[in-house]
């Protein structure tokens, strides 16, 4: 734009003014930045210094199955990842990946004692695995409270990655309520993502915060990213740590369907009251179980476990992990577009 030789017109110039270097701008004193960065530097040394004397690192033995020219052999392989002590008598949290059908075991403890273990338990569906070693007298780490986290929260990662013991990373909280689907094709509920920087080897190990408590179970990274990474809620590991020692094993209700995710024409959900056009269509129902007993059959759509409604075969296992084993259950199904209702009594199993 050309403007012309007015001499009515006044330019203004809107040019935001910045300050010269030098000049009268608010700046951190050497020693106070040296101070903020103390103060975080502090808190990460302090949470290192309380909780690595807790962090193991795990050693494992497993049998692995391969196809080679002469035919299936079955060779030893080696593995390993983090666990953290719960309990002074040698009870050892980690995650289901890192032990699952471990034949060896074994830990180093941070004093550099290496000591033969045990697995307790494993469940699959939480990917998390109680061991026990030999030696008494450890020292446990402080289990916290996930459900008090708020995203942008420091927090401190302490494992092994690629067997390097004892190594110390930090970041934030990115974000709650992440699902992350488990090796038996269960969704883990309320995971924590966080960017402090996990490796291979990380698996097992606590996510701590500032105080030095458990606030999470590293599980899981995203391969090619940067900073996605996810630990297993606390709150769920006390809880799945505690049936584990008592029980050796998690129990969940059993409903027995081989079931999919099934979309339902719009107005028929809206006919039936269906807060979703999706719900849980049964492909196939096993023999003697709950399902048969309550007279369900292939090609039924469940629409409802007692009040809740079911949007796919997530909410149907969300519900089957948390349902009482033996409870009588009103179920709602469609069948041919007709409602039906029924009960269903829940059997111990897994699906």
């Amino acid at each position: 734009m050309v403007l012309a030789a007015n001499p009515d017109v006044e330019i203004v110039d809107t040019t935001p003014e910045f300050p010269e270097s030098g000049s009268d701008v608010p700046r951190l004193s050497n020693e106070e930045a040296e101070a903020v960065l103390d103060a975080y530097s502090a808190a990460v040394v302090a949470v290192a210094d309380r909780v690595g004397p807790s962090v193991v690192n795990i050693a494992i033995e497993k049998d692995v199955a391969a196809q080679g020219p002469g035919g299936q052999r079955v060779y030893t392989v080696p593995g390993g990842g983090s666990g953290v002590v719960i309990a002074p008598d040698g009870y050892i949290l980690s995650n289901s990946h890192v032990v699952h059908d471990a034949k060896h075991l074994e830990v180093t403890l941070a004093d550099g004692r290496t000591l033969p273990a045990r697995v307790i338990g494993d469940d699959p569906a939480t990917d998390l695995a109680v061991i026990q070693t030999t030696a008494g007298g450890l020292p446990a780490a402080r289990l916290g409270d996930s459900e008090s986290l708020r995203p942008g929260q420091l927090v401190i990662a302490i494992g092994n990655p690629f067997g390097f013991q004892a190594t110390v990373t930090a970041g934030v909280v990115s974000a709650l309520g992440r699902s992350l689907r488990s090796s038996s094709g269960r969704l883990i509920e309320n995971v924590i993502q966080t960017d402090a920087a996990l490796n291979p080897g990380n698996s097992g190990g606590p996510l701590v915060d500032s105080r030095g408590r458990v606030v999470g179970i590293n599980t899981a990274i995203i391969q090619g990213a940067q900073g996605i990474c996810f630990a297993v809620p606390v709150n769920t590991a006390r809880w799945v740590a505690g049936l584990l020692i008592n029980e050796g094993r998690v129990r969940r209700a059993f409903l027995g369907v081989t079931a999919e995710s099934r979309p339902i024409h719009i107005r028929v959900a809206r006919e039936h009251g269906l807060p979703s056009a999706i719900a849980v269509g049964v492909v196939a129902v096993a023999e003697g179980s709950p399902a048969e007993a309550a007279g369900i059959a292939p090609r039924d759509v469940i629409t409802h476990l007692g009040d809740t409604p079911l949007s796919g075969v997530d909410d149907l296992q969300r519900f089957l992990g948390r349902a009482e084993i033996g409870a009588t259950i009103p179920l709602r199904l469609l069948r041919r577009y007709v409602p039906i209702e029924t009960e269903v009594t829940l059997k111990e199993g897994d699906g």
